[in-house]
């Protein structure tokens, strides 16, 4: 009996389309991260607790995607692809939307000041996390075609050189998230020491979103070597 499933259906056409899915709605969680931020340093708390609702919508819509795919996977027809690598690129992905939840819990359910002089930075910050994760749907995006041309040729090396600027991006923002953890210290002194604390939490986090997507990078790159 053929399965009904919406899932199984994008299975039936492609191992990738799921997790592309899955995808795209990680990073509609993800690209609120920044407008989250704005909210922050504008001190617009209604529009904070809005987008919060928004990023918490889209991370439950990312956890039935990704549920759902893990239930269907494993009963699916032979791929072209070993389960676990889709599986481990699926847990990456997710872990995107899920730290997007995580950033924007804390900054509703407890009231965070921005010290002075950390605005610019950690806006530029958080851009550059978001375009990281961009790039790594980007590699996502491609898959289709990586498979079509039997993961070889020209499509691989262009897959590769995307997997290498992911990487330099993320590099990017560890050297960026380190920065902001200095001029954090420089203001320790004026801050109540649980603020400060809750400030190096945020921008572990904010990293953490570039350091998911490169995962992905990485993840695939394992894929390929099979």
């Amino acid at each position: 009996m053929l399965s009904t499933s919406p899932m199984a259906a994008l299975f039936g056409r492609s191992p990738f389309k799921p997790l592309q899915q899955h995808m795209r709605v990680v990073i509609e969680c993800v690209n609120e991260v920044q407008p989250l931020f704005e909210a922050l340093i504008a001190g617009e708390q209604a529009l904070l607790g809005e987008i919060k609702h928004r990023i918490f919508v889209k991370e439950r819509e990312a956890d039935a995607l990704r549920n759902e795919m893990c239930d269907q996977l494993p009963r699916s027809m032979l791929l072209a692809v070993d389960r676990r690598d889709l599986l481990d690129l699926l847990a990456v992905q997710d872990a995107m939307a899920d730290t997007a939840q995580d950033i924007a819990g804390l900054l509703v359910e407890r009231t965070m000041d921005v010290p002075a002089g950390l605005a610019d930075p950690l806006v530029r910050l958080v851009v550059r996390c978001t375009d990281t994760c961009h790039q790594a749907q980007r590699i996502i995006d491609e898959l289709d075609q990586l498979l079509e041309t039997g993961f070889r040729g020209r499509e691989l090396a262009r897959v590769e050189e995307m997997i290498v600027e992911l990487a330099r991006m993320e590099s990017d923002t560890d050297l960026m998230g380190m920065a902001l953890a200095r001029a954090l210290f420089v203001e320790e002194e004026r801050l109540k020491p649980v603020s400060v604390m809750f400030w190096y939490q945020l921008i572990q986090w904010i990293g953490n979103l570039a350091d998911s997507a490169e995962k992905v990078g990485e993840r695939l790159r394992v894929m390929i070597a099979r």
